[in-house]
């Protein structure tokens, strides 16, 4: 991808260098490895894409398919805020992303609330991800029939990502590459196949609801608009990417638009394959759309093992980006010392802790004996996963109207702040769709990191005097 955007940023200072390449991992481990660009892809496509795709289209199929509608909509805002990350990563292609570019462009309390809300999504999210797949392993192995066994399960499967990210980059590698193809293949059958016994007559009504054609627009939206979260993965793990420059961008975008290919042909066929008032009630449309191709049963028992391969591809992948942000803040004195430290290239501390955390929650979620508390956290994790992509979006219109835009022409000025106008205005919806309770929650628990900020800069304050 040639260079076609904004500012050429300028000669950085010796010792701005040296911070940017000190976030590699060290040379000469076997187990350390840099992502090409197959890999990186797979991390963008594979944390995009969770389990959510194998409920998505009975989610939506009570709109009608005006909810394809939607998607596409959703798919250009995330392909903006895709863009917008592979300039960012262009400028300053440093481990940490939303984090690096937000504290750049305003500094540390900025960089701050960007690392400390990517990360507290990052590990509730992998808890949420592994109670979810313990719904899909019941289907292959009977383990939900006794809360502590189903509980037992949901850490194992946080478990061995996480031996795989202490191992080292190369097996996070190989690991986010074959989840990818397993399941990316039975997702494709259906997407593709299903073009082959496709009735138009399955659709059902374009406005199945009595809302305006806005109001299904916005109303399906709000239900697809996490399907996106994930984008910024590459950006988030720039060090560990080989010319993270040309790399992020490029990873960014194609994962994106995978994502959002395999999403849109998915739910077209199992629209055209199992009837609209079947899909509608549907607890496993992938299913019911492999039975109606088919015949037979079989299809739930598929179904389960793509979809718990895809949540074990998700959390491998989220365990990596889980302890990349912290590691960047720490070396900054923003983090605790520990977070930034490497072995293998993995940052081993952000992972144990991560997991830790993770399954505490778990352990919690179980314990109580009820979801309430469990999915009430999730919920905060829906607005706090768009913080950081606000800061970053912003960070980038503040680079382009401070004028270091200034060495390129006015055409390439114009296309690069129509687009962070675009992703800006994305991750505003974003925010809007996580709800009233998802918004107060979520600023509550970023107003309780400010005391950990206070700690943190009062430390670092104190370093730089002694």
């Amino acid at each position: 991808m040639h260079d076609t955007g904004t500012a050429i940023p300028p000669a950085p200072a010796p010792d701005q260098e040296e911070r940017r390449t000190e976030h590699h991992q060290e040379p000469g481990s076997k187990h350390a490895r840099r992502f090409g660009l197959p890999i990186a892809t797979c991390l963008v496509m594979g944390n995009i894409i969770g389990g959510g795709i194998f409920l998505l289209p009975a989610s939506v199929a009570p709109f009608g398919t005006i909810s394809l509608v939607a998607f596409g909509v959703l798919t250009a805002g995330a392909i903006a805020l895709a863009l917008v990350f592979g300039r960012l990563a262009q400028r300053d292609p440093r481990t940490g992303g939303p984090y690096v570019y937000a504290r750049e462009a305003f500094g540390d309390f900025a960089g701050f609330l960007a690392a400390w809300s990517y990360w507290a999504t990052t590990w509730v999210s992998n808890a949420a991800l592994a109670v979810a797949a313990v719904g899909y392993l019941d289907v292959l192995l009977p383990v939900g029939e006794h809360r502590w066994t189903a509980c037992l399960a949901a850490l194992a499967l946080q478990l061995l990502p996480a031996l795989a990210n202490l191992a080292g980059t190369r097996y996070v590698g190989a690991v986010q590459l074959v989840a990818t193809v397993l399941k990316f293949l039975p997702l494709l059958l259906v997407a593709i196949g299903g073009l082959f016994f496709f009735d138009s007559a399955n659709l059902g009504p374009f406005r199945a609801g009595d809302d305006s054609a806005a109001g299904a627009i916005s109303a399906s939206a709000a239900i697809l608009l996490f399907s996106y979260l994930g984008v910024e993965s590459a950006a988030v793990s720039a060090g560990e990417v080989r010319d993270p420059r040309r790399n992020v961008g490029r990873a960014t975008l194609l994962g994106t638009l995978g994502a959002a290919l395999v999403y849109l042909l998915g739910t077209l066929a199992v629209f055209g394959t199992v009837a609209h008032d079947k899909l509608v009630g549907s607890t496993a449309p992938f299913s019911d759309a492999v039975n109606a191709m088919f015949g037979g049963s079989w299809g739930g028992t598929a179904v389960a093992l793509a979809a718990l391969v895809s949540m074990v591809g998700a959390l491998n992948g989220w365990t990596l980006l889980s302890a990349q942000t912290p590691y960047a803040a720490a070396k900054d004195g923003l983090f605790p010392t520990a977070f930034g430290k490497k072995q293998r290239g993995v940052p081993t501390v952000g992972v144990l802790v991560t997991v830790v955390l993770a399954s505490l929650l778990t352990v919690y979620n179980y314990a109580a004996g009820s979801g309430a508390v469990f999915e009430s956290l999730v919920l905060i994790t829906t607005f706090t996963a768009t913080v950081p992509y606000l800061l970053a979006t912003a960070a980038q219109i503040h680079f382009l109207v401070s004028g270091q835009g200034e060495r390129v022409d006015r055409a390439r000025l114009a296309r690069d702040g129509v687009l962070a106008g675009l992703a800006f205005g994305f991750s505003m919806w974003l925010v809007a769709g996580s709800g009233y309770a998802a918004v107060y929650q979520g600023v509550l628990f970023l107003f309780a990191g400010v005391l950990v900020y206070a700690w943190m800069a009062a430390r670092k304050a104190r370093t730089a005097t002694h």
